[in-house]
């Protein structure tokens, strides 16, 4: 590795009946070039559930799970039983945030500052140079923060399932891709199986949030505001696509609501809300002498009910530089879907309609080659073969975004 460091990683993976997967994972594991790792797995469910018939079976296959990975050789595991009885969640404490947070937080207390953490999830396979990607990634940039790891959904033998994940997929990549092209911090996707960052990163924002689901967005955003963030890597790591009602939102509920027609809380937004998002930002240096009304500081003054919500800001930070970043860290990417969904309110195009007037507007030739007939194009009626290309298309744009990003926030100097 060029006489660079090589740093110790930690894998730190939830578990909650993952019988089916965890073979997959592990002989990922087995199969790296890069030996300088130990996992920590938290084997969890809410400790109630062994008194609801209907969730017991879970439970059971917990406790095999456990029995399992003790016999298991070849690799330093470490279990965290929050599953048996009396040690599983109890009240308003579980889900995946707080299976996230406990395996961290454990893996914090033995773990050395320049250590790496990798979140994984059990359902997720990589290829076998993926820990030598993230260590020589991390050596080659050790002020890093983090590292948003590139993503792609395999396909699996269910049409349901394929053309659900697509389609979120699709989803994904188009919101991600609009906010790489307005120039948004927060154009990074945030996976809980893609994701790897520094141990004094972890420990410098307080470490994880934990929330029922959507903890990683949240700490993926509070590792952005606080440094230098890497959005691409040599490796991906490759999630399955499956129906999972284990967490509130994310790709396993998306996939269930989509396979029933629902599909409002994932839809395509006009590519101009994008462009009002872009115009505010872009005054965020004026801002500083005075606040202009756009349509997003509207949206502001509803939502926080602030008549100027940059004043404070204006009155704490007394040059253009760190005003600029702290409007940036204020309009965040929370705030930037909560605004995106307050102009959803009233749309009456089509999902389809969207993403093709994005495509030809900014990607005219190759809108044709991939969709040829655009009036037939259809998520509920395409071929799996059509939409996985306009999955790859937008994945290979977000990937020329990737290559050439800036990692640092607005006003903040670069290292």
């Amino acid at each position: 590795m060029n006489n660079k460091p090589t740093p110790f990683l930690y894998i730190a993976l939830p578990v909650i009946d993952e019988g089916e997967f965890l073979p997959g994972i592990l002989g990922c594991m087995l199969r790296q070039d890069y030996n300088k790792f130990r996992v920590f797995i938290c084997v969890n469910q809410p400790d109630e559930w062994w008194e609801i018939p209907v969730k017991k079976h879970i439970c059971e296959a917990n406790v095999e799970t456990l029995r399992t990975l003790e016999k298991f050789r070849g690799i330093d595991l470490t279990m965290i039983d929050r599953c048996t009885p009396g040690n599983g969640w109890k009240g308003k404490k579980h889900g995946v945030g707080w299976a996230r947070k406990t395996v961290m937080d454990a893996i914090s207390k033995v773990a050395e500052a320049k250590d790496i953490i990798v979140s994984l999830d059990a359902d997720t396979t990589f290829l076998e140079n993926y820990f030598s990607s993230l260590a020589e990634n991390f050596s080659s940039h050790p002020d890093a923060v983090a590292i948003a790891v590139p993503y792609f959904h395999q396909l699996v033998e269910d049409e349901a399932a394929n053309r659900a994940m697509l389609r979120y997929e699709i989803y994904m990549r188009y919101y991600s891709l609009n906010l790489w092209r307005i120039g948004s911090p927060y154009s990074f996707m945030a996976l809980g199986s893609a994701m790897a960052f520094p141990v004094w990163a972890y420990r410098a924002v307080g470490g994880m949030t934990p929330k029922m689901s959507g903890e990683d967005f949240y700490f993926l955003q509070k590792l952005r505001k606080y440094g230098k963030m890497l959005f691409s890597n040599p490796e991906k790591v490759y999630p399955a696509a499956r129906f999972s009602d284990r967490v509130y939102f994310g790709t396993g509920p998306a996939m269930i609501k989509g396979e029933q027609g629902d599909w409002t809380s994932y839809p395509v937004y006009s590519f101009h809300y994008f462009d009002e998002i872009r115009m505010t930002t872009d005054l965020f240096r004026e801002f500083f002498r005075k606040t202009k009304t756009t349509p997003v500081v509207s949206f502001l003054r509803q939502l926080l009910k602030e008549e100027d919500p940059f004043q404070l800001l204006r009155d704490n930070f007394k040059d253009p530089a760190t005003f600029t970043r702290a409007c940036h860290e204020k309009f965040d990417g929370l705030r930037i879907l909560q605004y995106l969904k307050y102009r959803q309110n009233n749309e009456s195009k089509a999902d389809e309609e969207h993403l093709l007037e994005f495509l030809s507007r900014f990607y005219p030739d190759e809108c044709k080659a991939i969709i040829p007939d655009t009036a037939k194009f259809s998520f509920a009626t395409s071929t799996l073969h059509e939409l996985d290309l306009v999955r790859i298309f937008l994945m290979k744009k977000e990937e020329e975004y990737q290559a050439n990003s800036i990692p640092s926030l607005p006003g903040q100097p670069l290292p």
